[in-house]
């Protein structure tokens, strides 16, 4: 992706789901332009600023290209921090406000208060293994990062609080979306009908493989929702054609095939080596619905970050060779 992000915005969505980001481009000084994504059922409320990033707009170079939000992956901190403050600038919050997480695929929960603010970007965390934060505090910026897991938002109206959470399949699996409902309803009496939430861009069942074991994990914490978040992959997956990338998709066969043969040389039986296709969104869904979120005040992604490794970073897509993505959430 070149420095200049003026180019044709082809996000690809999801067909049959729906369409509940709109996108926002905002100019850089520089000439070039930030993509944001945002959810209008949070922006309804009134109550928050929030969104979620792309690679559109930030000043990062080679696989860090261009608007990465990461300082753990070997990226230049300086230009880390500028696209900080272009984020800052375009989200409208103070830059000496974002509060990060400390990701390690728990479900711990952070209450935030005012001397958090900066905490990982200005200065030092005080705290380690959090994946969740909430704060009913105007102005802190919370915050959260992504290559395929998935982003939890939560807006309590009533109470005038928020949460923003951190999910992969470990978090899936032991119900973040609930955790976190039930971390606010502690700290601020927050009832889940009255809560605002939306599962953000991550990666879509199609791209996101796993194995047997992972599979067996969600069926027995899915009691009766198997044929809803699993699938038998095929015996040969193909990278989606819709990537956008070629090459990086005959290499990503290639290494497949590769994979798959030694697969299949260590398996001890046809079952053991069964691969399996997971629905994280379905599935976070359903810990939310579960947990009291009433449908209608639940907007899920159409936006699979590995079907859009230009516009999206993915692990998965990329074999681990890039940069972060963020989900930010801000009381007014």
């Amino acid at each position: 992706m070149e420095r200049d992000d003026r180019m044709t915005c082809n996000i690809v969505r999801k067909s049959g789901r729906e369409a509940t980001l709109r996108e926002e481009w905002h100019d850089m000084a520089d000439g070039s332009r930030m993509l944001l994504l945002k959810y209008p059922l949070l922006e309804q409320t009134g109550l928050v600023k929030h969104c979620f990033t792309t690679r559109c707009g930030g000043v990062s170079e080679g696989i860090f290209s261009s608007m990465n939000l990461s300082f753990t992956r070997g990226d230049d901190r300086k230009a880390v921090e500028t696209n900080f403050r272009r984020l800052a600038g375009a989200l409208d919050v103070d830059y000496e406000k974002f509060v990060f997480t400390d990701q390690t695929h728990t479900v711990n929960v952070r209450k935030v208060a005012a001397e958090d603010a900066g905490g990982g970007l200005t200065r030092e965390r005080g705290y380690t293994d959090v994946d969740g934060l909430i704060t009913d505090v105007p102005g802190i910026v919370l915050s959260t990062f992504y290559a395929d897991c998935v982003p939890l938002y939560f807006v309590d109206p009533v109470h005038r609080a928020i949460g923003m959470s951190h999910s992969g399949w470990r978090g899936t699996v032991a119900r973040m979306g609930e955790v976190t409902l039930r971390a606010m309803e502690q700290e601020y009496g927050t009832k889940p009908g009255d809560v605002i939430c939306a599962i953000g861009p991550s990666i879509c069942q199609d791209c996101y493989e796993v194995s047997e074991d992972v599979a067996q994990a969600f069926r027995e914490a899915f009691p009766g929702h198997e044929e809803e978040i699993l699938k038998k992959s095929p015996k040969r997956v193909e990278k989606a054609e819709n990537s956008g990338n070629e090459q990086q998709a005959k290499k990503g066969r290639q290494e497949g095939r590769e994979q798959r043969v030694e697969g299949r040389m260590q398996e001890k039986s046809a079952e053991s080596g069964q691969k399996y296709q997971l629905d994280l969104w379905k599935a976070n869904e359903i810990v939310l619905l579960r947990a009291g979120v009433l449908p209608e005040h639940l907007a899920v992604t159409d936006i699979c970050t590995c079907c859009n490794p230009k516009i999206l970073f993915s692990h998965r897509a990329s074999h681990g060779k890039r940069g972060n993505l963020g989900g930010f959430l801000c009381l007014v």
